[in-house]
């Protein structure tokens, strides 16, 4: 590591610890050790500024989807640029972009899914869903239908209504959250909290807690039931074979709406080009973000079944909720060409007949790690469970193995995240069977050594 290197980190260190306070971080720990500073990307590798080439075992944030460094997406932002900038869907005007990417989304979305509201960001496409499902109901005189369900640990964002719908305490602790109507059940882990059942016991059982939820509140009160079709930030929680047909069979008996969170799902991490496919839903509103641009641009949206567009665009008047960067033109136009790279290149189609199928069967190779629980995939999303006991899975004391492996990943050039005792990843939807033999190499390296320090 060159001088000159070390301290151009030094300086953007600590350039970052006088002027930035970045999203979920422990700001004290942040800096006593100094930000990792990443400085550039190509392909699924980013490096940072020490020169260090790492693996991203994340796809950025759950959004590269189509790689870094594609110039196709660059040349669509320029262009626009020089078109049209920037002008707002306010007001009855539109633009062409905001209209050929509703089009195209409709095409590749669930049946009966041809509107689309758009926003920029997941959490803002589910703050949005709150106020449209709500106005639904009121549209049609229903205003007391204002609860919506959603789950013990699920992520739909951190606003404050995208962290009031989902589950997670830590974040329900800061900020008087949730804020009122809002209401959780348990969640589908099957590892962790089925106890003595089976996975299709516990699926079932998990199911039908959303129809006690639903008798508790009263089905006249509830709005809506919310949920990812596999909790990404959650710990990558698959639910098992049974739970969305009974859920499914729950949501027949009551007149409620179903949400379906698709923002880390969505294009094409399932091998279909949404959850709700991959698991035969057939949702009233999806929110969507992320994998919608690859991430080259904020941009989300939620897409609208009919029978809630025809009540909003018959019967709603004016809906007073928008942004001022819903459908930007430029990030409309990326939003466009990524779209046409997943379907000239096949991307979807081979992450299910090909790199989906080699990634499960080369990842619960992982399962006969000493450290590693259970190794289960989904697609190109997987987590390992980290604990002390195989057959009791106990964990091992402290709460930090994850972020134990996390530092280990890092030293041996890969991204995998860490939540609680889960380690997670969600590679770009390019990366290739090799790559996939390298990720897994990396993974079993970093799993050794914090196997190791463990056992010190």
């Amino acid at each position: 590591m060159s001088q000159k290197a070390a301290v151009s980190t030094q300086t953007l260190q600590a350039q970052c610890r006088e002027h930035v306070l970045p999203p979920f971080t422990d700001y004290q720990a942040l800096n006593a050790k100094g930000a990792r500073v990443i400085t550039r990307a190509d392909g699924i590798y980013i490096w940072d500024s020490e020169g260090h080439k790492i693996l991203d075992g994340m796809a950025g944030l759950w959004c590269v989807n189509v790689g870094y460094g594609r110039q196709e997406l660059v040349d669509a932002a320029a262009k626009q640029m020089q078109e049209l900038p920037f002008y707002n869907l306010f007001f009855q005007t539109v633009h062409v972009p905001a209209i050929e990417l509703a089009s195209e989304i409709a095409s590749v979305a669930p049946k009966g899914m041809r509107k689309v509201f758009f926003t920029g960001s997941g959490s803002e496409s589910n703050d949005t869903v709150l106020r449209m499902a709500r106005h639904f109901w009121a549209c049609q005189g229903q205003p007391e239908k204002k609860w919506i369900i959603g789950r013990e640990n699920g992520y739909h964002g951190s606003t404050v209504a995208g962290a009031s719908l989902g589950g997670m305490k830590a974040m329900h602790s800061q900020g008087d959250l949730p804020i009122a109507y809002i209401d959780h059940i348990p969640q589908p882990y099957w590892y962790g909290e089925g106890g003595d059942m089976t996975p299709d016991e516990f699926g079932v059982w998990a199911a039908e807690q959303l129809d006690k939820k639903i008798q508790q509140i009263g089905a006249d009160k509830v709005a809506a039931f919310i949920a990812e079709p596999i909790q990404g930030a959650g710990g990558v929680i698959i639910p098992p074979d049974t739970y969305w047909p009974t859920i499914k069979k729950v949501l027949a008996k009551y007149d409620i709406l179903l949400v379906v969170d698709e923002v880390i799902c969505g294009f094409g991490r399932t091998g279909e080009w949404f959850g709700s496919q991959y698991y035969d839903l057939q949702p009233d509103l999806m929110p969507v973000a992320k994998g919608m641009t690859s991430g080259y641009l904020p941009m989300g949206a939620v897409l609208v079944g009919d029978r809630v567009a025809n009540v909003l665009t018959e019967q709603g008047g004016e809906f007073y909720h928008g942004y001022t960067y819903s459908g930007h033109p430029v990030a409309a136009a990326v939003a466009l060409e990524n779209l046409r790279i997943l379907k000239s290149e096949k991307i979807v189609e081979r992450v299910k007949a090909e790199t989906a199928p080699y990634l499960q069967k080369k990842w619960a190779e992982l399962a006969d790690h000493p450290l590693v629980g259970e190794a289960r995939s989904v697609g190109l999303v997987a987590a390992l469970e980290l604990v002390k006991n195989k057959q009791t899975r106990e964990r091992f004391a402290g709460g930090n193995t994850g972020m134990r492996c996390r530092e280990h990943c890092f030293s041996s050039g890969l991204v995998m995240r860490a939540v609680g005792d889960t380690m997670i990843i969600s590679p770009p939807l390019v990366i290739t069977c090799e790559q996939i033999d390298e990720l897994v190499a990396l993974a079993r390296q970093a799993l050794d050594a914090t196997w190791a320090e463990l056992n010190a």
